[in-house]
């Protein structure tokens, strides 16, 4: 089962990425911490990635697929993964498309939560609110401003994954704004087809 889920910062891609991981037993593939994963590892890519790093530089795309591709011929890979903020552009996704080819992986589905953007800047907010209240330091991320700045990163950048997965036949839609549980539901629903498909 190898799944991407896509949508805006806030959507609740983390908490059901955390339950997929739990009832499937495949790993999440953060590419943050696939490229410390490389870099300590001293890999060919790691190394390269480093260099950049180090220099101030972004990594590139194809260092980062190199990245990608590494972790996924690893053994608790194999039976599937789920892929959580990568890609992020058009551009990226091309390119995964094209490393998975070259492997004969295949994607089982891209799961996009559909959200409410006003409604995700208030839930932002009063999370902010509640945080300060407890008397906890409030994330910089968690603050409405920041938020936003990335919300208008996510629309411009990766929102046009959403058109280009359409396209492949991939995607599929599921309500981000139903109490957790219930998003739940429809992704184990949804996951549960896809295992029926492959067995049979």
């Amino acid at each position: 089962m190898r799944i991407i889920l896509l949508g805006p910062p806030g959507a609740g891609k983390g908490t059901q990425s955390e339950r997929i991981v739990e009832r499937y037993g495949i790993p999440q593939l953060s590419t943050g911490d696939m490229l410390r994963a490389a870099v300590a590892a001293g890999t060919p890519v790691g190394l390269e990635a480093k260099s950049i790093m180090e220099s101030g530089g972004l990594v590139p795309d194809a260092v980062v697929v190199g990245i990608v591709a590494d972790r996924v011929e690893e053994a608790d890979a194999k039976s599937g993964f789920i892929l959580d903020g990568f890609p992020r552009t058009v551009e990226q996704a091309k390119a995964l498309d094209r490393m998975l080819a070259e492997k004969g992986i295949a994607l089982d589905a891209v799961v996009e939560f559909v959200v409410d953007e006003n409604a995700l800047v208030g839930r932002i907010a009063k999370r902010a609110e509640e945080t300060a209240a407890r008397g906890q330091p409030v994330r910089k991320d968690d603050t409405p401003e920041v938020f936003k700045t990335r919300l208008d990163a996510y629309k411009t950048q990766t929102a046009p994954l959403s058109d280009y997965y359409a396209g492949t036949g991939l995607l599929r839609k599921i309500d981000g704004m139903q109490p957790i549980d219930h998003v739940t539901g429809e992704v184990v629903t949804l996951l549960n087809g896809f295992r029926e498909k492959a067995v049979s």
